[in-house]
């Protein structure tokens, strides 16, 4: 029975499969040459593979021996069926190379080499209008991120700008095995429509447990059944647009500063940092720890236990599993995150 797997990696190598194909038809058509000659001719097998070899060429360098008349018939039909073959093959890869199928063929398998070597990383479902924006983000902020794309259009334009993608259909589990889904860090899956969404959440959830899976959603009705099958959110962007609006109305300033944080021009970020279970800051000080002062972050709150404590005090001692929520750029917040795994 044909899985999506053995689909993807038939897609994946249909270059070398018809290459394959024409050597061994090539390799066939020369066997048959030798043995044509040696049975009928009762030649060496050495001066069957010459005749063979001069006869497929064309090269006109004379019969080795003279042949009998069954000899004559078999070089002919050697002849008629060795050039079909070689004209095919030679075509075959004329088409490869003009139509860019092994520059594509190479840089799909240098890209599923990069993928293969990462953990931690990011995947997006989707390049939209809404994942263009997760992408850029993600981008900006310095994260490991691969994209998986339908559109094979879009998917170039990915590869060109020398952003990790995988083209084919997110809710395969071949392609999101393809993404690296069991090495991965999370997941935001931005499909056209709930359905897509839905689908990938429940998939992407059974192939890695401790996934954390961000989807898009359309109708916020929908949300508790997302959550219930194992998305860790799910945002409408009615719902968050609303939000924004009623925002801009009646806190402007602080929407503005927030906004200011988000735009290109601005490298500020309000991110988090988790300390890792060896960290060597676990069990210290805050005011002890020297990287976070000098990286020049400032610290909004500490998360321990699900509970918030808001610009905690220097003496607060370290644990680990602690969320800092910080302000900084991607550099420095980079700092503290090196320091605290």
């Amino acid at each position: 029975m044909e899985t999506n797997e053995t689909k993807w990696l038939v897609t994946e190598f249909e270059p070398v499969k018809r290459a394959m194909q024409l050597v061994g038809l090539l390799v066939l058509i020369l066997v048959m040459g030798v043995l044509g000659y040696h049975f009928i001719e009762g030649w060496s097998f050495f001066d069957s593979l010459y005749m063979t070899v001069i006869t497929l060429a064309t090269v006109g360098y004379g019969e080795t021996h003279p042949l009998s008349l069954p000899g004559r018939v078999f070089t002919i039909t050697l002849i008629m069926g060795g050039m079909g073959i070689i004209l095919t093959a030679l075509t075959e890869i004329t088409v490869f190379v003009v139509e860019g199928e092994m520059t594509g063929f190479i840089r799909r398998r240098r890209m599923n080499q990069l993928i293969g070597k990462l953990s931690g990383h990011h995947i997006l479902c989707g390049s939209g209008k809404t994942g263009q924006h997760v992408l850029e983000e993600l981008l900006r902020t310095k994260r490991k991120c691969v994209v998986i794309e339908s559109d094979p259009e879009k998917a170039k334009k990915l590869s060109d700008a020398k952003i990790l993608v995988i083209e084919g259909d997110a809710t395969e589990d071949d392609i999101l095995t393809a993404a690296g889904i069991e090495r991965a860090a999370g997941i935001v899956t931005t499909l056209p429509t709930d359905r897509d969404n839905l689908f990938v959440v429940i998939t992407a959830r059974g192939m890695n447990p401790g996934l954390r899976i961000i989807s898009k959603i359309e109708d916020i009705s929908a949300r508790d059944k997302f959550l219930r099958s194992g998305a860790n959110a799910a945002i409408s962007s009615n719902y968050i647009g609303g939000l924004r609006m009623a925002s801009e109305l009646i806190r402007p300033q602080t929407t503005n500063f927030l906004d200011t944080m988000l735009r290109d021009n601005s490298a500020l970020r309000v991110d988090e940092v988790v300390v890792g279970q060896s960290s060597k800051h676990a069990g210290k000080s805050l005011e002890a720890f020297d990287e976070l002062h000098s990286s020049g972050v400032v610290l909004l709150s500490l998360i321990r236990s699900g509970a918030y404590q808001f610009n905690p005090r220097p003496d607060t001692k370290l644990q680990s599993g602690d969320t800092l929520i910080m302000i900084g750029n991607p550099e420095q917040i980079s700092v503290v995150r090196s320091e605290v795994l």
